[in-house]
């Protein structure tokens, strides 16, 4: 079995010039996915921002990011980043969700999603918010 942590950054707006910015310091490929193209719009004026977002280089540099929709508060440098951990097995990030859910504030409860087999979203008793997900390849056609 494989995880991959990965930091993910939170931008209003900035997402896609922050992601085609670190592409061209790291290399690789650029993955952006709008929420839009996830059938998630919930502000017409933020369609074309950033749902899902990623640089994975060559030398295995990741890095994600996403826009906070307008109708979730964000203030830069407050919830700037989320630690993100994805794997291929949902037991495997199943038992990672218990165990990171113990004494957390769940804002989202893993379950499936439209975009991933599994998907769940807490804070933890340190502040520090983390995404769990099984990965799922996209299909952009």
């Amino acid at each position: 079995m494989s995880v991959n942590v990965t930091p993910h950054l939170n931008f209003r707006g900035q997402a896609r010039a922050a992601l085609e910015h670190y592409q061209s310091v790291f290399g690789g490929d650029l993955v952006a996915i709008t929420y839009a193209d996830a059938g998630a719009v919930t502000a017409a004026e933020e369609a074309d921002q950033i749902m899902w977002g990623q640089v994975s280089s060559p030398a295995g540099v990741r890095v994600m990011a996403y826009d906070v929709p307008s109708h979730t508060t964000w203030e830069p440098g407050t919830i700037p980043f989320f630690v993100s951990v994805r794997g291929a097995d949902a037991e495997e990030i199943t038992d990672y969700w218990k165990k990171l859910a113990d004494g957390a504030s769940v804002a989202v409860p893993l379950a499936p999603a439209q975009w991933a087999p599994l998907y769940g979203m807490l804070t933890d008793q340190f502040g520090v918010t983390w995404v769990l997900d099984v990965e799922a390849q996209w299909d952009a056609s």
